[in-house]
């Protein structure tokens, strides 16, 4: 387990988050900029986790979703932060409230947590909770569909 804590913010120009954290609020115009920037961090604490352990099976929450589908937006960015930590993050859709696995959340938070990171546990919320935010994304990964660095999808 690592002991040094981590903070996102510092993992991309400061231009470049305040770009990502504005891409979060031009998609939910209602959200408050705190929590948009909450949402950034999440987001970046992810992808690091999943960039650094290819072939465990990782997904967001789908508040924390949100914050990846901006950084994805911000493409060179992105690519750089996938590619400094081990590897491309590949981003795969799929919409399906049943998807919801707990032990994939929890083993993803475990993940960002071995990555150096503290896990805003608030924005780890199950699909179905709008109670904290209510977000533009409409993913939800599961075991179908979890999230590893990998050349190409697998297609059915």
């Amino acid at each position: 387990m690592s002991t040094t804590i981590l903070d996102a913010r510092t993992l991309f120009p400061e231009e470049t988050y305040k770009s990502v954290r504005r891409t979060i609020l031009d998609a939910n115009p209602d959200m408050a900029e705190d929590m948009a920037g909450r949402i950034a961090d999440e987001g970046i604490k992810f992808v690091v986790a999943c960039a650094q352990n290819p072939g465990v099976g990782m997904a967001p929450s789908r508040i924390v979703d949100e914050g990846w589908h901006a950084l994805l937006l911000h493409s060179a960015a992105y690519a750089k932060l996938c590619d400094q930590f081990g590897g491309m993050v590949h981003h795969y859709p799929g919409w399906d409230p049943t998807h919801y696995d707990p032990p994939i959340l929890d083993r993803t938070r475990q993940m960002i947590e071995q990555a150096g990171f503290v896990v805003d546990e608030e924005l780890w919320r199950p699909p179905t909770d709008d109670l904290l935010v209510s977000v533009a994304a409409k993913c939800q990964h599961a075991p179908s569909c979890t999230i590893r660095p990998m050349p190409k999808p697998e297609w059915p």
